[in-house]
């Protein structure tokens, strides 16, 4: 099973506030995606995180211990140690790969236009937290849903939004999620 997630932002005491995250503490959110994450994800599971995965070099021990094979697609805060590639089975900038039979472009940031996206194919990202940046796509999902009357399959990952609550999820999970605004759990 193949499994996303982006922005956990682990050590980092400003993503509380500026993502109204639900925490009172670091340590409740991090025991909150530990938790989460190992209920969902096995052993031969494949989890790829869209970037900005610690904040703070002395958590990516916390990182070793979930469950699944860990792809990261590097954000912009992502300082890879010798200590972090070692968390990793694969370390990319962007990255395509198949989900069943669907293509999925991979990036942390939101890209306006990606590849084969008028053959169904879909783009996952993160970055883009609660404030403005969430609409950063809308302009041209509106262009591109009007010119070719068809879904613009473009969806955010972040852990912090309703649908991914701090859970690793599946394509369809994000994708049932981000359409009808639901958790999806287990």
């Amino acid at each position: 099973m193949k499994y996303y997630i982006s922005d956990l932002h682990l050590g980092h005491a400003n993503v509380l506030n500026f993502d109204n995250r639900p925490f009172s503490t670091l340590e409740e959110m991090e025991e909150t995606i530990v938790k989460n994450w190992n209920a969902v994800v096995t052993d031969n599971d494949d989890v790829y995180i869209l970037g900005d995965v610690v904040w703070k070099n002395s958590y990516w021990e916390t990182i070793k211990n979930l469950k699944g094979r860990k792809h990261l697609v590097k954000g912009n805060h992502d300082k890879l140690s010798a200590e972090a590639k070692a968390c990793f089975v694969s370390i990319n900038d962007y990255e395509e790969i198949k989900d069943g039979n669907t293509p999925v472009i991979l990036s942390h940031f939101p890209i306006a236009s990606w590849n084969r996206m008028t053959h169904g194919s879909v783009h996952l990202y993160g970055h883009v937290h609660n404030s403005w940046e969430m609409t950063v796509l809308d302009g041209p999902k509106a262009a591109f849903e009007k010119h070719f009357e068809m879904p613009y399959l473009a969806f955010n990952v972040g852990c912090m939004l309703s649908y991914m609550d701090y859970t690793p999820r599946t394509l369809e999970e994000i994708m049932e999620g981000a359409k009808d605004g639901n958790v999806h759990s287990r």
